[in-house]
């Protein structure tokens, strides 16, 4: 008997500590109520930081994407994706060196959403490198430049910035003995992007550049195996088809330049890296502005705005030109702002304002976008002061034999002193046999400075300035046309009909 009490003892408490036991359990499951609620507090309290990064969080830096190469036609990260940068070129180094400073290149990461900066250094002008420059504070400003880009997360490229010197082979020694110093110094590092030939120009062929290039990039690699190489092409870096017809073989993680100025350059360069591209080749806009080519006159923001479209949806990456406040339409701080860092909206210029916008996901039509901190912004009459309409007046159609040619002026400034025009061409073979090299006169009605010229040989003598064809586009078709010529001139009073 007493046993069976103990059992039954035994059993009851078995049942009122099961009864607590499950008590406890659905307390348990009752009790994430209040962490959901704490959940949501914390998504909540992450909102805004989104809403300050401005889209920064898919940024490429290399802290994410490491050290970058070329696959196929494409920039890619260290794990294989596509990579594509966004950023902004120094002006020569020797003529502005103070914008290289930390809080500068902070400035344009945090705020603009740059990810790439450009060291131009000059090698031919006065001060350049290789002609009266003091290379090693050259060469310390370039450090500079490669230290303050990494403690930024940034991407750095480091640029032989040919331009008077025309062919890279005239200082082939100086640029060998050059990348072979960098090259040595950041073997290891993988922020650094090297380009070799900023704009080979005045006739140098292709395969004068590529044989320049395979010289030069052999002395990189002998330090460095797989750092990406920008490689300039012809007429200006414009040229990528004849890149793309005989590329530089025997390397990796090679790219070739295009570079554009959205006023002058339309349509037809766009046709030709379009084309370069579908061929094969990796391409790297290293340097474009929205002014015309002489880094002056008026902005045409629609065809920038057609250019970035472009460059995205093949997601090349590409660099302003400069980081200055040089009194040029293509430096994006205004003359008149002396600072070197902290910048506000009023010291911004057009150009610096439309590359704001475009680089912090604002519109880049000129109208206003509240989400842009302020900076950048800019209503339809700021737009209206910058983009001329230009009369039918300024064109004027001259025969010269079987060619004619309609001259229209596409924008007109003053610099120094001095207006300026630029004149777009169109050239019609109006006989029914090819024409195979023309030559053409244009009379001005007073003396003219030829002060820039593309896609033709240029020499300006008094009131006429007499323009040749380049070997590369001599052959007009019966009937046909030819495009993308033009010219910078000062003086002249307009073309006399």
């Amino acid at each position: 008997m007493k046993g069976k009490k103990l059992i039954v003892c035994i059993i009851i408490l078995i049942i009122v500590l099961s009864c607590v036991q499950g008590c406890g359990k659905k307390q348990e499951e009752a009790a994430p109520k209040e962490p959901k609620q704490e959940t949501e507090s914390e998504e909540e309290t992450e909102e805004p930081e989104k809403e300050e990064k401005d889209g920064r969080e898919d940024l490429a830096s290399p802290s994410v994407t490491g050290a970058l190469h070329v696959e196929g036609t494409s920039l890619a990260g260290s794990d294989g994706q596509p990579v594509q940068l966004k950023g902004i070129s120094t002006h020569g180094l020797a003529w502005f060196p103070d914008y290289v400073n930390e809080e500068c290149f902070k400035e344009l990461h945090e705020k603009w959403n740059v990810n790439v900066i450009r060291l131009a250094m000059y090698t031919a002008e006065s001060g350049g490198y290789c002609t009266d420059g003091d290379k090693e504070y050259l060469k310390g400003l370039i450090r500079d430049g490669v230290k303050y880009a990494l403690a930024q997360d940034m991407y750095v490229i480091i640029d032989w910035h040919i331009l008077s010197d025309n062919n890279p082979n005239m200082n082939i020694d100086e640029a060998k003995a050059f990348f072979a110093e960098m090259s040595a110094e950041y073997a290891e590092a993988k922020h650094v992007l090297y380009e070799i030939c900023n704009e080979p120009n005045g006739g140098t062929g292709w395969g004068e550049i590529k044989s320049y290039a395979e010289e030069v990039i052999g002395v990189i690699r002998e330090n460095d195996s797989d750092a990406v190489i920008l490689i300039g092409t012809p007429n200006w870096s414009q040229f990528v088809d004849e890149a793309a017809a005989d590329p530089v073989t025997g390397y990796d993680n090679l790219m070739y330049t295009l570079h554009f100025y959205a006023a002058t350059h339309t349509d037809d360069l766009r046709a030709r890296l379009s084309s370069a591209v579908d061929a094969g080749l990796p391409v790297f806009v290293s340097e474009y502005g929205i002014c015309d080519a002489s880094g002056n006159g008026a902005i045409d923001e629609v065809q920038a705005d057609l250019w970035t479209e472009l460059l995205d949806s093949l997601g090349i990456s590409y660099v302003a030109w400069n980081l200055s406040n040089k009194e040029e339409t293509s430096a994006i701080f205004k003359s008149s702002c002396s600072k070197t860092s902290g910048f506000l909206e009023e010291d911004i210029s057009d150009s610096g304002k439309w590359l704001y916008r475009m680089l912090t996901g604002g519109k880049a039509s000129g109208a206003k976008n509240g989400e842009n901190s302020g900076i950048g912004e800019t209503g339809a009459a700021d737009m209206q002061e910058s983009t001329q309409v230009l009369p039918s007046q300024n064109e004027a159609v001259i025969e010269s034999g079987d060619i004619k040619v309609m001259a229209r002026v596409k924008n007109s400034w003053e610099a120094d002193g001095k207006k300026f025009y630029q004149y777009d061409l169109i050239l019609t073979n109006t006989s029914d046999k090819e024409c195979n090299g023309w030559a053409i006169d244009i009379p001005f009605q007073s003396e003219v400075t030829l002060s820039d010229g593309w896609n033709g040989n240029y020499a300006a003598e008094g009131t006429v300035l007499h323009i040749t064809s380049k070997e590369y586009n001599g052959v007009i078709p019966p009937e046909g046309a030819l495009l993308d010529v033009g010219f910078i001139v000062s003086g002249g009073d307009g073309i006399k009909k």
